[in-house]
């Protein structure tokens, strides 16, 4: 059995057993509990951070897109050869779109077009159909949760805000709460950039408790192209052992169903933002 597998199953193993009414059987969720995320095929995915997240026995979603540079600046994405040792090594695969647009520009069409593409890609290389998503640059709507819900997606990831003050240079965002938020409008409580410090990874860290779950994005380790969302490796490293320390159960985006029921959220899937939005007015 891959390692990470071996990894989430040992961090598992005193969980307790939720029993729903429809009679399934989910695991209760456990403080410092973590869903890991890597966007946008950086080179440094499988160069380096994929050693790292095996070392700790971490579970991850490395998000795929054919936008960027990804088809011809080889020296800074990944090859799709590299995508597929991650998926041999026990690591998520999950839809980022085939050209990184803003999806609430898109037709409903469209939108189907760029995500059924990049289930084609991972077919044609033996990998499984992404059953998460990503939206590229944050970017949402009702329009993409509609198309995400016809394509049978179970979980979806957005960014920080409108709850959160975004400076596009990394930030802190709001845990996820699976009784309250869509499964298909995860948020993201932190990602990795400039302004993103070991302070904020401990704060997001910290919401993970009492039910809530803290989702982290992060782009390249080192992010060649794209500066604003940088984590240099050494921090990388304190993160991932910090982690560690805290004894936290590290998993990726489909992992979630393992605790929650992704065909379970609000009839309105904005509703929670809204909520929170007035909150803390």
């Amino acid at each position: 059995m891959k390692q990470i597998v071996i990894g989430l199953l040992v961090a598992l193993a005193g969980s307790a057993v939720v029993v729903s009414a429809e009679g399934e059987q989910r695991r209760k969720i456990p403080d410092g509990l973590v869903v890991l995320t890597f966007d946008d095929c950086n080179k440094s995915d499988r160069a380096f951070v994929a050693g790292v997240l095996r070392k700790h026995g971490f579970g991850a979603t490395f998000y795929v897109t054919e936008g960027l540079g990804f088809l011809r600046n080889k020296e800074n994405y990944v090859t799709w050869e590299e995508i597929v040792e991650l998926d041999r090594m026990g690591f998520e695969i999950g839809n980022h779109t085939r050209t990184h647009p803003h999806m609430p520009g898109l037709s409903p069409g469209e939108m189907r077009k760029e995500l059924l593409h990049i289930e084609k890609r991972c077919k044609e290389h033996g990998i499984q159909k992404p059953t998460t998503f990503c939206y590229p640059g944050f970017g949402h709507s009702l329009s993409c949760v509609r198309e995400l819900q016809r394509l049978n997606y179970l979980f979806a990831r957005r960014g920080v805000g409108p709850e959160f003050k975004d400076g596009g240079r990394g930030g802190r965002g709001p845990a996820y709460d699976p009784g309250v938020d869509h499964p298909l409008l995860v948020p993201t409580t932190g990602y990795a950039g400039p302004d993103w410090k070991m302070k904020d990874l401990m704060w997001a860290v910290d919401q993970a408790r009492e039910g809530r779950i803290a989702v982290l994005c992060y782009h390249g380790v080192p992010a060649r192209e794209h500066p604003w969302v940088n984590c240099n490796p050494e921090d990388f490293r304190k993160h991932m052992d910090y982690l560690g320390e805290k004894n936290c159960t590290v998993i990726s985006m489909s992992d979630l169903s393992l605790f929650v029921d992704p065909r379970k959220g609000p009839e309105d899937p904005y509703a929670p933002i809204r909520a929170r939005m007035k909150r803390e007015k």
